[in-house]
């Protein structure tokens, strides 16, 4: 009997002890929105954090010095210019080598160095009259018509080289047209030949008393050569609505409507441009 009276004193004491701990468990494993709520109200250090596994971990950033990013810009720019250079050399079968340079700032060798190393060199006051890779391949074609030229004629070229060097004014033309079948080979454009050139070359004052053509007759003669030949791209013209291409049109009208009167008499002659 006393026994049984002291098991049912026990009961009594600790059944309080026993609904709070479940009370407490009962609490810790349903966390409702309203206890959240009480917890803001009551202004307790009480933070939500939304964690999305899906969300990449953020990069370590690495600073790099201002000389380190002139050289990461001049090896990205190398690289484009020796893709254009050698598709144009590729494409055409060009068997002779010659390597591209790329100097950031303003020219420092001359075309003389350049044909003796048969070096192209291409410097920013040059890329910065190009608007695309057409342009730039454009400028490049010339060059690479000037410098397979150089392997030609006795002394191993040298001669030629001299030549080009001393008297440009009769390769002018004939590099110019060589670098429109060369750009079309390659798949670019050649109505940039064009736009580069009547935007990067100046307009001398005498044509026959100088070394070299006038820039308006070279630019009329590049167009007879591209409106006869590749006439797919006077009729898709792509640079029509170029602002160079259009001032182009426009300074080289009397030149145009000269070749134009040569198409309708059906004349085999030259047309004398200015």
């Amino acid at each position: 009997m006393k026994n049984a009276l002291f098991l049912l004193l026990m009961v009594l004491v600790l059944s309080p002890f026993a609904l709070c701990e479940e009370t407490i468990i009962e609490q810790d494993e349903v966390f409702t929105t309203n206890s959240i709520i009480d917890a803001i109200v009551r202004d307790m250090p009480f933070k939500l954090k939304i964690e999305n596994e899906n969300e990449p971990e953020p990069f370590n950033t690495v600073q790099i010095s201002p000389a380190e990013q002139y050289l990461l810009d001049n090896i990205n720019m190398q690289k484009h210019i020796n893709a254009i250079g050698q598709k144009l050399l590729n494409a055409n079968k060009i068997d002779k080598r010659m390597i591209f340079v790329y100097h950031s700032g303003n020219s420092k060798f001359s075309l003389s160095e350049g044909l003796v190393k048969r070096q192209i060199y291409i410097y920013d006051d040059t890329v910065q009259y190009t608007q695309d890779d057409n342009e730039i391949a454009a400028f490049l074609a010339r060059q690479i018509s000037k410098m397979e030229e150089s392997y030609a004629g006795m002394g191993r070229g040298m001669l030629v080289s001299l030549q080009i060097k001393c008297a440009p004014k009769k390769y002018e033309l004939v590099f110019d047209k060589r670098a429109v079948d060369f750009m079309v080979t390659a798949g670019y454009n050649p109505i940039a030949l064009i736009t580069f050139m009547n935007k990067s070359e100046p307009q001398r004052r005498y044509d026959r008393i100088s070394n070299h053509n006038l820039l308006s007759k070279r630019l009329a003669m590049i167009y007879e050569y591209i409106y006869t030949k590749y006439p797919y791209f006077i009729k898709n013209n792509d640079y029509l609505f170029n602002e160079s291409y259009q001032n182009f049109l426009l300074t080289s009208k009397e030149n145009r409507k000269k070749f134009y009167e040569k198409i309708k008499s059906g004349s085999k002659g030259k047309v004398d441009y200015e």
